[in-house]
């Protein structure tokens, strides 16, 4: 099992790693979880509509906040990369790869959300604006899963890098590690049993653990020094 000893630079990585992966959270949950959870409603077009239109600037700050947090994203795949480079580089490299995918998929799927506000504007288009927005807004949350598919990969990498590395708890390791099987199981369900979903909706709570407790570490832990085993000398024999 390889173990390193981080220096000062990696304490510092570390923690502004944490710092943005704390961002993502505050951002990602605000916006996915709180905001846009709580103007949609599922199957009701018009009911929809008339709650975006009535909180418009609302939604435009969800975005942004969507905005922010796949900024703070790529910067911490980088970071990422760095820290656990000494450790293995092609799984490292494979990690920032896979998370950097995800940011890509998520920043396109901003056009969804940004198409629905084009159709609210467009007075010409009021018998079909409410169903084209809420249709938007439905490939906006499988554009979601699209790219949380690659963040699961992500995770399941950076689980086996913490547990190879010896620098956190091995349970945190485990823990992103079962988060990156929820991510790809939940959005393998959206596209394939998409009628599964709201079964499996419970078991998000352990990304939400398991990442908040891996930016928790980083933010106000950081890794802890290891002292490399070196190999015992043979015995000597009298001659």
């Amino acid at each position: 099992m390889t173990s390193y000893s981080p220096d000062a630079l990696q304490q510092r990585t570390a923690r502004l790693a944490g710092l943005f992966y704390l961002v993502i959270i505050v951002c990602g949950v605000w916006a996915e979880g709180v905001v846009r959870s709580g103007l949609i409603v599922p199957g009701d077009a018009a009911a929809t509509a008339g709650n975006i239109r009535a909180a418009v600037g609302l939604f435009r700050l969800s975005m942004a906040a969507d905005m922010v947090m796949l900024l703070c994203d790529v910067a911490l795949a980088v970071l990422l990369f760095s820290l656990f480079r000494p450790v293995s580089r092609t799984l490292a490299l494979a990690a920032m790869a896979f998370r950097l995918v995800q940011s890509a998929v998520l920043g396109m799927n901003l056009l969804n959300p940004a198409a629905a506000l084009l159709v609210l504007d467009r007075p010409d288009l009021s018998a079909q604006g409410d169903a084209l927005t809420l249709l938007f807004l439905e490939l906006h949350a499988k554009g979601y899963d699209a790219g949380l598919l690659f963040f699961g990969v992500n995770c399941l990498l950076i689980g086996w890098l913490i547990v190879r590395s010896r620098l956190f708890p091995a349970s945190l390791g485990l823990l992103m590690a079962g988060a990156g099987a929820v991510y790809m199981t939940g959005s393998a369900l959206q596209f394939l049993a998409p009628s599964l979903t709201g079964s499996f909706a419970p078991a998000y709570v352990l990304p939400l653990v398991a990442e908040s407790g891996f930016c928790l570490w980083l933010l106000l832990r950081g890794p802890a020094p290891t002292v490399p085993v070196t190999p015992a000398s043979p015995p000597r024999r009298d001659s």
